[in-house]
């Protein structure tokens, strides 16, 4: 059951990954730029546990991280992963800050789009590259079943998402100067 450990894990992980994405562009205080800085924070951390990570992890088993003696396609499909993982993560702040405002009530709603989406997508390629027994037509129909539940979740969480509280307003003088203690 390890795998279902691991895959709670990723879960956990990929659950708060927007949240903590938003709010760390928005606390690097660059509204033009602080997306772009904040990937390149992601970059960094994805350097320390997808670089670092494996080579210790390697070592500790004897096994060598000389990836340039990988085999061709395992190196290539491996990169393709990579890739795709990395500007799906810049689609995901591209999306915050193309979303409308008040932004931090879209961050569920695209993470709801991309988590119910990328399970569809997934499963629909996974389908189209190892086929399964007796081809398109031998798929039950709870398949498309799942791939629908998935994306009217997907819709539901993104039509009904609760809206953050109004910002309260600034206090006035007055109120500030009636809040102080009174000086004998």
């Amino acid at each position: 059951m390890n795998w279902l450990i691991y895959a709670f894990l990723t879960v956990a992980c990929w659950g708060v990954y927007g949240i903590f994405l938003h709010n760390g562009s928005t606390a690097i205080g660059d509204p033009v730029n602080g997306r772009m800085k904040a990937f390149l924070i992601v970059g960094i951390a994805y350097f320390l546990v997808a670089v670092l990570a494996p080579i210790l992890l390697l070592a500790a088993k004897g096994s060598s991280a000389a990836f340039w003696k990988y085999p061709a396609s395992g190196f290539r499909w491996s990169l393709l992963a990579g890739t795709v993982g990395a500007v799906g993560a810049l689609g995901v702040l591209l999306a915050f800050g193309a979303s409308p405002n008040p932004k931090p009530a879209y961050v569920p709603v695209i993470m709801s789009i991309i988590f119910a989406g990328a399970p569809i997508v997934n499963a629909l390629v996974a389908a189209s590259l190892h086929p399964p027994e007796g081809g398109w037509s031998g798929i039950k129909p709870q398949f498309y079943l799942g791939i629908l539940c998935a994306a009217l979740g997907a819709a539901l969480v993104s039509y009904y998402k609760p809206n953050p509280a109004p910002a309260k307003p600034a206090p006035t003088a007055a109120q500030t100067a009636s809040a102080l203690p009174e000086s004998k």
